[in-house]
């Protein structure tokens, strides 16, 4: 709108400018050839010729908006004023007014900057006329023509007349358009859904736009922006504001303790503009959402403590069904009729397996409840394999799948949990052995990397799918079919990431379903007498490397790396 205002404002001018130009030629081509048809001199008429001619170039500026032609005629004018003059016998001549032409002129042709250069055209007009007739180039006419110089003079007076008629419009223009954008501006500011307010340094008040939010109508009024919320945190905001030139601050109003108002301030000039909204729906159900994540957090936290609290309730009377039952199915005190030492390996059984799910259960809860602690202490790694291994050579040889370890032929000495590096070696082969069908192999292989010790357990079962790897390692979580999930609790890998963060390491799965997984644990835990890489043994076998890199499976090959 402003721009098409501009170019209307534009074209009028131009049309005024052209209209007054050929009013202009045609009364002195009318003035020369009353000169003629006088039979006066003819220098005079050439002078009134002379004095046309800017008038009929500018009737051609109507579409020549530009700058350029415009200040071309203004020269002819400065040109054509000084010839006509010092024709008519310089400024004791009878069109010595028309001295005065560039001045006048350059009020239609040029923008108010440039006025100014008619005046000096004006002037640089007078001073050649002026040397001229000193110089004896000019001469005075043979005749008194008073009615010349009344011409003249006249049409000097009109081409003012004109020039302050033109500035006047202009004046008057711009005037409206100023105002009709600030019309604009003040309703675009009312539609707006922020109030903004117009400050003095000192907070007060000085101009409203835009909805005036309940609560804050009469305090705005009655003291002004500092007095909206208690404390100094508004007075703070605006003098960083006022020093840095903007600032940001919320606040709950004073009036409505329930709500919350953002503001933004800015400096302008030697006040400040803050810009305030009603956050506060937005506040409340950010509030809700921090609450309720407190809320869940504290849940688990008090779950997490007492699943830990409940070791000893929970594992005392277990611990008593397992070693019974191992006494009974022995026949320790006497023989047992064959139904009776089924039903006591049953018992042992079941209380086995049922005490190594609450032990991995209590051990995951003291870990979130963050009382767990590791027990460090230097001893070699191989050990912890060792052990493991002969703990489910019974199941691998059951289920008729081939196990193997693959262990550095000198010591590897690390600083760890002892327990903790068995359990996670325990559940990964298990997970492995569970997942792998008869025929198969499962393989683990031990190595350092500087100081990083790495256990790497590979297996040649139905692997795992993508949908799968996102979700294994957090608790609870398991992959395979139903029978398979019937086998566990999910809390095998949890507990493997788990123990492996708690040592400064991490766990990554990689897996291609059909072609089995392999899971890679590093934990920064070699002592620096073992800082050397140790490059295990190699033999070979249906599994191959089981350090190989993801690469080597192929290209679908998924690696993920669980979080917590």
């Amino acid at each position: 709108m402003d721009g098409d205002s501009e170019i209307s404002g534009e074209t009028g001018r131009g049309a005024r400018t052209a209209v007054l130009h050929g009013a202009w030629f045609a009364v002195c081509a009318l003035a020369a050839g009353v000169c003629v048809i006088g039979s006066a001199e003819a220098r005079l008429t050439s002078a009134l010729c002379l004095i046309a001619i800017p008038g009929a170039a500018g009737a051609f500026l109507r579409d020549r908006p530009a700058a350029g032609p415009r200040v071309a005629v203004l020269g002819l004018w400065a040109l054509t004023a000084a010839a006509a003059v010092l024709l008519s016998g310089g400024l004791a001549g009878p069109l010595t007014a028309w001295t005065l032409m560039p001045l006048a002129a350059s009020t239609m042709l040029v923008d108010r900057r440039r006025v100014a250069s008619g005046a000096v055209l004006t002037a640089i007009v007078a001073a050649v006329v002026g040397l001229a007739r000193a110089a004896g180039l000019a001469t005075e006419t043979g005749e008194s023509h008073p009615w010349l110089a009344f011409f003249a003079m006249t049409t000097a007076a009109a081409a003012f007349g004109a020039a302050i008629a033109t500035e006047q419009s202009r004046t008057i223009g711009v005037r409206d358009a100023l105002g009709q954008a600030r019309r604009r501006a003040a309703l675009f500011l009312e539609a707006q859904p922020l109030l903004i307010l117009r400050l003095a340094p000192d907070g007060a008040v000085l101009e409203t736009f835009g909805p005036i939010f309940e609560p804050l109508t009469q305090q705005l009024l009655d003291g002004g922006f500092r007095s909206l919320a208690a404390g100094g945190a508004l007075q703070a905001a605006l003098g960083e504001a006022f020093d840095e030139g903007r600032s940001e601050v919320g606040f709950a109003p004073a009036a409505a303790a329930d709500g919350w108002i953002s503001a933004v301030i800015f400096r302008e000039g030697s006040g400040l503009v803050a810009a305030l909204r009603d956050d506060s729906r937005e506040h409340a159900r950010e509030a809700g959402l921090e609450q309720a994540a407190l809320d869940a957090e504290s849940l688990n936290a008090g779950k997490s403590r007492f699943l830990a609290n409940m070791s000893h309730e929970l594992r005392t009377p277990l611990n008593a069904v397992v070693g019974f039952s191992d006494i009974m199915k022995s026949q320790m005190f006497g023989p047992l009729s064959e139904k009776y030492a089924e039903y006591a390996a049953l018992i042992h059984e079941s209380g086995g397996h049922l005490l190594d799910l609450i032990n991995d259960v209590l051990d995951l809860s003291k870990i979130e409840a963050r009382r767990y602690e590791l027990s460090r202490e230097p001893f070699d790694a191989r050990e912890a394999v060792s052990a493991a291994l002969r703990l489910v050579r019974v199941q691998a040889d059951v289920a008729g799948v081939r196990l193997r370890g693959v262990l550095p032929p000198a010591p590897t000495r690390v600083d760890a949990d002892r327990r903790a590096l068995k359990q996670i070696i325990l559940n990964l082969l298990s997970n492995a052995l569970k997942f792998t069908p008869a025929g198969g192999s499962v393989e683990v292989a031990l190595r350092t990397d500087g100081d990083d010790l790495v256990i790497v357990v590979a297996d040649t079962g139905v692997g795992i799918s993508a949908a799968d790897l996102e979700r294994l390692g957090k608790p609870y979580e398991q992959a395979g079919g139903a029978d398979h999930k019937a086998m566990g609790t999910g809390l095998g890998l949890s507990l493997v990431r788990a123990f492996s963060e708690l040592h400064g390491g991490s766990m990554t799965i990689s897996s291609l379903l059909g072609e089995g997984a392999r899971v890679t644990v590093r934990m920064p835990v070699v002592l620096p007498a073992r800082r050397a890489e140790t490059a295990p043994a190699r033999s070979a076998g249906a599994m191959g490397d089981p350090a190989r890199s993801a690469s080597a499976m192929g290209d679908n090959v998924i690696a993920f790396n669980p979080h917590r």
